[in-house]
C-alpha cells in the first residue's frame, strides 16, 4: 500500500500536469490553505507577477497539514497560511525545517456567538468551540480567560491546552474542532473561537466578535519555503510583489478594514 508521502506527492503530479505550461526557469508553486476572502489579496499579486514574467500556479489545500508536507517534499516551492508559533510547532511535531522567507498580513482573532451578546448571558454548562491544533488552541484558550470564562495555568500564553485549565466557574464543555470549520459550529455551539477570513467566507459577520484579540505581530502570516530550493529568488521577487503592490493592500482594505492588515 502506498504511503502518506506517496499519495500526496503522486496527486500533486497529477495535479501540476494539468496546469498551463510554462518554462520552469520562471514559474513557482504557491500552496494556499485558506481559500476565498483571504486569498483574493494573494491572487491580485499573482495576476501583477504575470505581468511582469514571473508564473505563480496556485494549489489549494483544505487542512493545515498537507500544506507543509507537500512543501517538505518538493511538490510546492512555497506556502501562505501560518504564523511562526504555527510552523515552529510544526517543524518540531514533524522533524522539518521550513522558513519563513517574508511576511504577510496580520489579523484579529475573536470569540463569536450566535445565540448571547454578551459574555454574562453565557449559561452555565455551555459550549465553546476551539481550534484543534496546539498553537491556535492555546489562542482560543487564552481569549476565553480573557473573557472571564475560565482560568488557565500562569504564563503558558498559546501554549496552554485544555489540561491547563484550573478553573471552570461555568462549566464549559470545550471542543476542540478543524479551525478552517469553526464558523460552522456557530449554529450549534454558544461560543466559538473564529478568525475573520474564515467568517467572511461563510457569510458571518467577522466584526461581531464579543471579544477580539489585537493585532500581534507572532501572528503575522508567512510565506514558508524549504531551504536549498533553487526556487527561493523567483518566491522572493513573488513576496517583494505581494507586499509593494497598492492593489493588494486596496483588497485587503476592502474585505476586512482593520481586522486583516499588512504586517510588512
Amino acid at each position: 500500500m502506498p504511503s502518506r508521502r506517496e499519495l500526496v506527492a503522486a496527486a500533486f503530479a497529477l495535479l501540476l500536469s494539468q496546469a498551463a505550461p510554462a518554462r520552469a526557469e520562471d514559474s513557482i508553486t504557491l500552496g494556499l490553505a485558506s481559500p476565498g476572502p483571504l486569498a483574493d489579496p494573494v491572487q491580485v499579486a499573482v495576476e501583477e507577477a504575470k505581468a511582469q514574467g514571473l508564473d505563480v500556479k496556485i494549489v489549494e489545500f483544505s487542512d493545515w497539514i498537507t500544506p507543509n508536507v507537500a512543501l517538505a517534499n518538493g511538490d510546492i516551492d512555497v506556502n501562505y497560511y501560518q504564523h511562526i508559533p504555527f510552523l515552529a510547532n510544526a517543524n518540531t511535531a514533524r522533524g522539518m525545517n521550513l522558513v519563513s522567507i517574508g511576511v504577510g498580513t496580520s489579523s484579529k482573532l475573536g470569540l463569536y456567538s450566535k445565540k448571547y451578546k454578551s459574555f454574562a448571558e453565557i449559561p452555565d454548562g455551555a459550549t465553546a468551540a476551539i481550534a484543534n491544533d496546539p498553537v491556535n488552541a492555546g489562542r482560543g484558550l487564552v481569549l476565553l480567560e480573557r473573557a472571564g470564562l475560565i482560568k488557565l495555568k500562569p504564563d503558558l500564553d498559546f501554549k496552554a491546552s485544555v489540561l491547563d485549565i484550573v478553573d471552570n466557574p461555568r462549566h464549559l464543555k470545550i471542543v476542540q474542532v478543524v479551525a478552517q470549520q469553526l464558523p460552522r459550529t456557530l449554529d450549534d455551539v454558544d461560543i466559538a473561537e473564529g478568525y475573520a477570513h474564515l467568517l467572511k467566507a461563510y457569510g458571518a459577520d467577522p466584526n461581531s466578535a464579543l471579544l477580539f484579540d489585537p493585532i500581534q505581530e507572532r501572528y503575522a502570516l508567512q510565506f514558508v519555503v524549504k531551504p536549498g530550493n533553487p526556487k527561493i529568488d523567483l518566491v522572493k521577487k513573488f513576496v517583494a510583489i505581494y507586499q509593494t503592490s497598492p492593489k493588494v493592500k486596496q483588497v485587503l482594505t476592502d474585505k476586512f478594514g482593520d481586522l486583516i492588515v499588512p504586517a510588512w
